[in-house]
């Protein structure tokens, strides 16, 4: 399927900048930077129990895949 070159210049109008429209960090100047950063949480007890099972049944798969007639 071809494309003609009016359409391409359609899809991607929003994404392009100029130089005076961009600051030296690379960020649009309109645009504030993050208020406030990501901070870490507790994990929940539900979480940990999906983590801990998950990594036992890798654990066993990787066994059983390397020693397959020690069951």
């Amino acid at each position: 399927m071809s494309r003609s070159p009016s359409s391409e210049a359609e899809d991607d109008g929003d994404w392009r900048f100029g130089v005076d429209e961009v600051g030296p960090e690379g960020l649009i100047e309109d645009q504030p930077p993050e208020q406030e950063p990501i901070e870490p949480g507790s994990p929940n007890a539900e979480n940990v129990l999906f983590v801990v099972l998950g990594v036992l049944l890798t654990v066993g798969l990787l066994l059983s895949a390397v020693f397959p007639n020690a069951l």
